[in-house]
Parts: structure tokens; C-alpha cells; sequence
């Protein structure tokens, strides 16, 4: 794809420098000067060579884009583009319309449709607007670091306040940890998802936006709390929520972001979808932003967010990765956290102290489900042994909300040392029974009821590997129970969470 890339990159040189003999009235640069953030078409370039036709379309988010299939006839041109994440269409197709003095631009890509006019523009126009793309190192291996020995725990802005985060509900927050309690329960880190981002200062640096006017000191702040401080970037031209990525500017960001002070990089695939879209070069760019964080000599947690592509787990600690997101973005409803939960939280071999499958964010007390379902999702996510970051506005944490999230019983069955990721034993319709061994030679085990009625579901020695039991504990009760098999009545989408001890099976 790189190598393509340049190669197109090339053509536009040779476009944009006017070599080629107009043979439409198509034919030249065409520039788009109020262009909608995503795409963000900026320029059309048409020629025709040796009586056939080519062109590029430029946008922020991937760069030059090869039309495919172009057709020209008079003043209007028909192409495909390659779409993004839509298996059922790979192409879309797009118009380029001469309309007087004026190009008219249309056409769709993933969710967005383009309506966009164009002027004429010079050679040196094209050269100011092309696109200037990067090469990928080749894949290496880094070493385990020491860090994330267990999932990490803390908070993330994305799930409540999506882009439309400052410093001051971030120092909030920070005070909010501790104040709570939440600090003491684990919960240490405080990271600010997207939307922080500002634009490049003319040595190419990285600047927070007006949102953000001191991020070091915002950092200080965060750490003087006993807290730690994390960020997110993208390897693409654009984040997800069309802010600056890491483009070209890799190192320079993982050095920035040291200097800050930064404990914590989520780094998320987005408009580098277009650039890297098989297993090779996905793993040459997160490998990249691995070795440049090392580089900096700060210890930095690296959490690789591209959807669980690729088998992510089976390389993620290779290039520099501590977790490593199986899915794509949970939602606060039953259904999708459930789906998330219960079928895409990544293959147990891959998690283990240094290294954790991580199925997104906790949307606890965001309030978009019910008691029993937050308990499922809070247990899931502990027998998954799966990072801890809480997605709600702590300033509002009810008491409810602040009981589940600092149950230390049920955080130390997540934040276990022996690092192993439970996993179902026994499924029977819609109930599930699901362990995870514990260091201490004790297991926990969950009763899981996925169905819409309450159901009575029994705990079998056998269920945790052991002949008999010796102690039965309620993790969400805090209350010890009589040994041996017995039933429970678990909840339509509740749960039960048990810790046991017994003899060997």
C-alpha cells in the first residue's frame, strides 16, 4: 500500500506540474476551498495520458485517493473510490461535473455523502495541497517493560463527554477520584480521549487546543493527586472525531508527550484505516508509536485501539502493547455490552500480566441500563481480567453507582496477580456459568443469566475444577454462604459472582 502510494503520490507531481496535454475540459487542478471535515476533499486532479484518462481525489483523512473506472465523456466524470467499513460495498461511486467555471463534486463514502464546488487552480496549488505521505519502519519486536502487570484501572472521558472535554471537567474529575474514594479503590488513571487536539506549530509539534491551554500543567495537577495522566492519538492523518493524528509526526508526538508528563497513550486506528489496512502494515504502525515511546524513556501503558483486527492479541505485546481493544465501541445498553462482554472480549491465551484483552470501556452510571445489568457488566469485565475505565461524570456518582464500581472483592478478582482470563464452563440456554482461577488457589466463578426471566441456576463443585468446596462467598452480597452445590436465583440479565475454595476435582 505504501509503495502505491508513493507511486500515486508521484503521478499528482506529474499532474500538478502540467506535463500532460489537456485532452477534456476536465482536464487540470481543482480546488475545494470549504471543504466538510470528512472527508475533507481539498483538491481533484484529471489528466489524460496517452488518450486515457486518470485522476486523484486529495482529502485530510487518507490522503490521495485513485479513482478507479473513470470514464470521461465532454464535461463529466464518472469513478469509483475504495469505501471504508462496508463489506457489502468496497466502491462507491462518485460524479465530477463541469458546471461553467465551476467542478461539482459528489459522491459517498462510509457514512457520508459529498456535495462539493470546485475552482480552477495553478501548478503551484497542487503542490501546495498534496498530500505528503510517511513510510512505515519494518516490524519489530520490543521487550516486555514491567508495566500494566494487571489490567489498568481508571477513567476516560470518551463515553460521557465525547469531544466536548476541557481542562477544567478533567481536573474535575481528577478531584473526583479521590474524593470519592474511587483513587484508593484502584482507579488511577485519568485520560483524556479525543478531542483535545490543536494544529502543529511550525516546527510540526503537537498543540493542544483552546480547551487545553497548559497541558503539562494539567498533568502536574492530575499527578499531584496521586493520580496518572493519559492521552489518545491516531496513526491516521485525522482522529476519529476529525482532530489532528500522528501522521508523519510519530516521534515527535511520543516525545511531546513524555515532556507532559503523559502515563498512558490510546492510540486508535481511524482515518489510518485507509493507509493500513492489512496485518502487516497495522502492526508497522503501532509498532512505530511503540518504539518511539520507548525512545522517549518515560514508561508510558500503550493501549492499541484497532477494533480487534488482525488478531491483535497475538502480536499486541510485540509492538509495545499493554491492552489491546477486541471490538469495536460499546454503547450503554444490555445488548450491546452483552455482545461485547460475552462474545468478543478476545481469546484467553493472549491475556496475562503485561498484556490484557480489552473489551472498550465500563458505561456504569452513564444510566443506560438497569442495576442487574451493570453487575453483569461489571462482572464481566472482572472475570475477563479486562481493564477497568470507567466511561460516567463522577461529580454525579450515586451511592448505588460508588458501591458496585468500589467493590474491592470484585476488583480483586479483575486485578488478580496470576493474570488469567476467565472463560464460560457451562452454557445451558441462556444462562451461562463462567471461573477464573485466583492466585491464592481459590476461583471465581459467575451466573450469568442472558435470558429475559429470571432463572435458578446451581453451582457445582465441578464448575470451579473441585471435588468439593470448602467456602462459598457472595462477591456482590459480601456475604459467605453455605458450602457445597445449591441454587440461585439469578436475575433476568443479572448475575451472581461467587469466590470458592475446595478440594482438587
Amino acid at each position: 500500500m505504501l509503495r502505491g502510494l508513493m507511486t500515486l503520490s508521484l503521478g499528482i507531481t506529474i499532474l500538478a506540474a502540467g506535463t500532460a496535454r489537456a485532452a477534456t475540459p476536465l482536464d487540470g487542478v481543482w480546488l475545494f476551498d470549504d471543504a466538510p471535515s470528512y472527508p475533507g476533499v481539498t483538491m481533484v486532479q484529471l489528466s489524460s495520458e496517452g488518450g486515457k484518462p486518470r485522476g486523484v481525489v486529495t482529502t485530510a483523512w487518507y490522503g490521495p485517493m485513485e479513482m478507479r473506472n473513470l470514464v470521461v465523456q465532454g464535461g463529466k466524470a464518472t469513478f469509483e473510490l475504495r469505501n471504508l467499513n462496508d463489506k457489502d460495498h468496497a466502491t462507491r461511486q462518485w460524479t465530477a461535473v463541469l458546471n461553467g467555471q465551476t467542478l461539482k463534486l459528489s459522491g459517498d463514502i462510509w457514512y457520508a455523502h459529498v456535495e462539493q464546488s470546485g475552482r480552477h487552480g495553478t501548478a503551484k496549488d497542487a503542490r501546495a495541497r498534496a498530500f505528503r505521505t510517511t513510510a512505515l519502519p519494518p516490524l519489530g519486536t520490543l521487550a516486555p517493560d514491567g508495566l500494566a502487570r494487571t489490567p489498568p484501572m481508571g477513567w476516560s472521558s470518551w463515553n460521557k463527554f465525547a469531544e466536548k472535554i476541557d481542562d477544567k471537567t478533567v481536573r474535575a474529575m481528577a478531584d473526583a477520584l479521590v474524593a470519592t474514594g474511587l483513587r484508593d479503590a484502584g482507579y488511577v488513571y485519568v485520560n483524556i480521549d479525543d478531542g483535545w487536539q490543536g494544529t502543529r506549530g511550525p516546527d510540526g509539534a503537537i498543540r493542544p487546543n483552546e480547551k487545553f491551554p497548559d497541558m503539562k500543567g494539567l498533568a502536574d495537577y492530575v499527578h499531584a493527586r496521586g493520580l496518572k495522566f493519559g492521552l489518545y492519538s491516531a496513526p491516521g492523518p485525522r482522529t476519529c472525531a476529525g482532530y489532528e493524528g500522528s501522521y508523519g509526526h510519530v516521534q515527535q508526538d511520543a516525545k511531546t508527550f513524555a515532556d507532559w508528563g503523559v502515563d498512558y497513550l490510546k492510540y486508535d486506528l481511524c482515518s489510518g484505516e485507509w493507509f493500513y489496512d492489512d496485518a502487516d502494515k497495522v502492526q508497522r504502525t503501532y509498532y512505530e508509536m511503540g518504539a518511539a515511546l520507548r525512545a522517549t524513556g518515560r514508561p508510558i501503558v500503550y493501549s492499541l485501539c484497532e477494533y480487534g483486527r488482525f488478531e491483535v492479541g497475538a502480536w499486541g505485546r510485540k509492538v509495545g502493547g499493554h491492552l489491546w481493544r477486541t471490538t469495536g465501541d460499546i454503547t450503554d445498553d444490555y445488548a450491546t455490552m452483552a455482545r461485547i462482554g460475552f462474545d468478543k472480549n478476545g481469546r484467553a491465551e493472549h491475556a496475562g500480566p503485561g498484556g490484557w484483552n480489552d473489551p472498550d470501556m465500563l458505561e456504569i452510571g452513564n444510566g443506560g441500563m438497569s442495576h442487574d445489568e451493570y453487575a453483569t457488566h461489571m462482572t464481566l469485565w472482572a472475570m475477563s481480567a479486562a481493564p477497568l475505565m470507567m466511561g460516567h461524570d463522577l461529580r454525579q456518582s450515586s451511592p448505588e453507582v460508588l458501591k458496585m464500581l468500589e467493590n474491592r472483592e470484585v476488583i480483586a478478582v479483575d486485578q488478580d496477580a496470576l493474570g488469567v482470563q476467565g472463560k464460560a464452563v457451562r452454557r445451558d440456554g441462556t444462562t451461562e456459568v463462567w471461573t477464573k482461577p485466583l492466585a491464592d488457589g481459590a476461583v471465581a466463578v459467575a451466573l450469568f443469566n442472558r435470558g429475559e426471566a429470571a432463572a435458578t441456576m446451581t453451582l457445582l463443585p465441578s464448575d470451579a475444577g473441585k471435588s468439593g468446596l470448602t467456602a462459598v462467598r457472595d462477591l456482590w452480597r459480601g456475604a459467605d454462604l453455605p458450602v457445597g452445590s445449591q441454587d440461585f436465583q439469578v436475575p433476568a440479565h443479572g448475575v451472581v459472582m461467587l469466590r470458592v475454595t475446595g478440594g482438587q476435582g
